[in-house]
């Protein structure tokens, strides 16, 4: 596949380059959840069922973030509305505008991550990865109730996520969460002769 394009799923460009060739490739999304709909208990109680501990990350966690973002470096679906960018050191390591959240296994090892930006009351998840090891049991879903939690306690008033369409695990974690999908994008492609 060589050009790309990357536009609003509802536009009318869609359907001219639809019919000059290009095709769907993929599909992601955004979606949105205000401090007045969270349910804290519910996510309290999501964040309790997770094996494991879920925390906040610090600087002290900078080389587990790195391990673990380097054994899921292609588990991303989707396409260049998706992509994720490796982290380096400085990426990985959690300051005032970039909070970062994960969950422990039993023997300590970082098995989930989310990170967040933050800017004053508004915060945008950038990805949330669990270890395939550890998929399917709900700690994608307790480290973003997590970072709901502890950022709202704080003052921020609007969360916003997104991505692949074609990941079940986030949409599944973004409903629990409380998240509602109010954006649809399609990736548009076309091979190069």
């Amino acid at each position: 596949m060589g050009e790309t394009i990357v536009l609003p799923a509802q536009t009318s460009r869609r359907a001219e380059l639809e019919a000059d060739g290009w095709v769907v490739i993929a599909r992601s999304f955004g979606a949105q959840l205000d401090s007045a709909r969270i349910d804290r208990q519910r996510l309290q109680a999501l964040v309790a069922k997770a094996e494991g501990s879920v925390r906040e990350l610090a600087d002290a966690d900078v080389e587990s973030v790195l391990r673990l973002d380097a054994m899921t470096a292609e588990d991303y679906p989707g396409s260049a509305a998706t992509q994720h960018t490796p982290l380096d050191r400085r990426a990985a390591t959690p300051s005032a505008s970039r909070r970062a959240f994960g969950a422990f296994g039993p023997d300590g090892d970082l098995v989930a991550m989310t990170f967040v930006d933050v800017e004053g009351t508004k915060a945008e998840t950038q990805f949330t990865v669990v270890h395939r090891a550890w998929r399917g049991q709900g700690l994608g879903i307790a480290v973003k109730a997590a970072s709901v939690l502890t950022l709202a306690a704080e003052g921020v008033t609007q969360f916003r996520t997104g991505g692949s369409a074609d990941n079940l695990a986030i949409l599944r974690a973004n409903d629990a969460v409380g998240y509602i999908q109010d954006e649809e994008w399609v990736t548009l492609g076309r091979n190069v002769r």
